[in-house]
């Protein structure tokens, strides 16, 4: 592949096309009309626009991303994750029009994307799934039939959209009269989020941990499990803090989650990267969960305790190379990394999008940090799309450095017009049970609760958030040349051309 296009937005896009440039290939953007000037298009090789700024109207349209394709002659396509990356039907289009799709067969996407046809297929793999129905419950299922079958599976069950992900068409269900309101709210919610109505149900196991398996798979039979990423820390489903390695999970117990979770994509024909995802119980038993058919927004965490580029992987796979990383390296980490999902949203207002103009920015740097961002100063964060601006990762020698340079790269990042959810991760990584490791995917939320609306920001934020404004102020003064205060204006009294510093020099020759 020469050029690839890049079907996506934001951090993610700009992720895409830096490994694109670092292989020597070039890089199309697509953009909506609050796109258009967006970090990824200005560093792409050539931009398209799609459409408008709703999804459906752009990042969502098959056809015009393929035509994008078509018109400036890219021979691939990397979907990154969200918008098209789960969809069969635009990796067909791409196969049809002749382009390749980075990313698995439409035939595996379509499979691996039911959660119920997964379920089979992980059965079939003789790995364990949570108790559940193995069927989709259609619009056309009964609410009593849905009754009868949660009484034999038992309370508390969790409904879920068979087409779902992201925490969407998702309901905890405690006991049976709470369950036809929430059939009713699941459905809608799915048939709004994926166009699918349908749903199924599991057994809800109490005070889980989420553990997830990347994979990489070529064209050749190879399938290669990454060692795990621990995911619990959630918010009403979704996730804001990741690390690997799991505090919890030994050597014996990876291995063998990283076996049944290479068994399960070997046994589809799975190719490019993927990840099976896993719920731990209080007892160390393990169940299978879903497969997502996509690269996950944390993968940089792997990435920095493996030293393997996934994304370059993605490429190199998809043009028919063979996987020669290491075994050894993908499963036995080398340090440990976390990342916090930085979004643009108001934690002191119970997490509400914040969408708007970057005032100012100032991003961490130094000694295992990185960001992947696709904001900047001066740069919009558009209310409709998903607000996460950045993805901050830290990486340590063990989970302890980790921890103490995650919390100093939150002290020295900052962000300045709209609100973001950085206070909330200053407090978090404080937490003693965080740094404890004594979390589930419900301790979150229930620990919220308890702050009863206690703000995140304090007053040393406010004060630094003036600081930064000042700071950027005083930048954009200087670079007006006709300002007094820019050294390169000659009425600044500290520029030797100042005309008046010049004739007293002169007059102090004189004298």
């Amino acid at each position: 592949m020469k050029r690839i296009l890049v079907a996506n937005r934001g951090e993610i896009a700009v992720r895409v096309i830096r490994a694109c440039r670092d292989m020597g290939i070039e890089a199309v953007a697509v953009y909506s009309d609050c796109d258009r000037g967006a970090r990824h298009v200005r560093l792409a090789d050539a931009a398209v626009h799609v459409g408008g700024n709703a999804p459906a109207e752009s990042y969502l349209r098959i056809d015009r991303i393929v035509d994008a394709a078509r018109q400036t002659s890219a021979d691939g396509v990397h979907p990154g994750y969200g918008f098209l990356a789960e969809n069969e039907d635009f990796a067909a289009a791409c196969r049809d029009a002749g382009l390749t799709f980075i990313g698995p067969t439409p035939d595996a996407i379509a499979l691996m994307g039911s959660k119920t046809a997964a379920r089979q297929a992980a059965m079939q793999a003789g790995v364990p799934v949570v108790p559940g129905t193995e069927e989709p419950l259609g619009a056309d299922i009964p609410e009593a039939t849905i009754a009868g079958i949660a009484d034999r599976i038992g309370y508390p069950v969790m409904l879920k959209a068979v087409a779902g992900g992201g925490g969407k068409g998702m309901r905890l269900v405690a006991a049976a009269a709470e369950l036809s309101s929430a059939t009713r709210a699941a459905r809608s919610e799915a048939q709004a989020a994926f166009g699918d109505p349908a749903i199924y149900l599991e057994r809800r196991i109490t005070r889980p941990r989420h553990i997830e398996v990347q994979l990489l798979g070529d064209t050749h039979g190879t399938v290669l499990p990454f060692v795990e990423r621990e995911c619990s820390i959630q918010r009403r489903h979704q996730k804001v803090i990741e690390e690997t390695p799991s505090p919890v999970i030994d050597r014996e117990l990876r291995l063998r989650m990283a076996s049944d979770a290479a068994a399960i994509a070997r046994s589809v024909g799975y190719t490019n990267a993927g990840t099976i995802e896993f719920l731990l119980d209080e007892d160390g038993h393990y169940y299978f969960l879903e497969m997502n058919t996509r690269l996950q927004v944390e993968h940089p965490i792997t990435e920095m305790v493996t030293g393997i580029d996934l994304v370059q992987w993605q490429i190199r796979i998809a043009r028919g190379e063979r996987l020669t990383v290491d075994s050894e390296a993908a499963i036995a980490p080398r340090g440990h990394a976390i990342e916090c999902r930085i979004y643009a949203e108001d934690a002191d207002a119970g997490f509400m999008p914040s969408p708007g103009r970057i005032a100012a920015l100032r991003v961490p740097g130094g000694p295992g940090i990185r960001d992947d961002s696709g904001a900047e100063a001066g740069g919009e964060v558009p209310i409709f799309y998903d607000p996460l601006i950045s993805k901050l990762v830290a990486w340590g020698a063990d989970r302890p450095q980790t921890i103490a340079r995650m919390r100093r790269a939150l002290g020295e990042y900052d962000v300045v017009g709209i609100k973001t959810s950085i206070p909330f991760f200053r407090w978090m990584l404080q937490q003693p049970d965080f740094a404890e490791a004594r979390f589930h995917t419900a301790y979150l939320d229930e620990i919220l609760r308890t702050r009863a609306g206690e703000p995140f920001t304090s007053a040393d934020d406010e004060r630094t958030d003036a600081a930064v404004i000042a700071a950027a102020v005083q930048h954009v003064l200087r670079q007006n040349p006709l300002n007094p205060l820019n050294p390169l204006n000659p009425l600044n009294p500290m520029n030797p051309g100042n005309p008046w510093k010049a004739a007293a020099r002169a007059e102090g020759l004189r004298g």
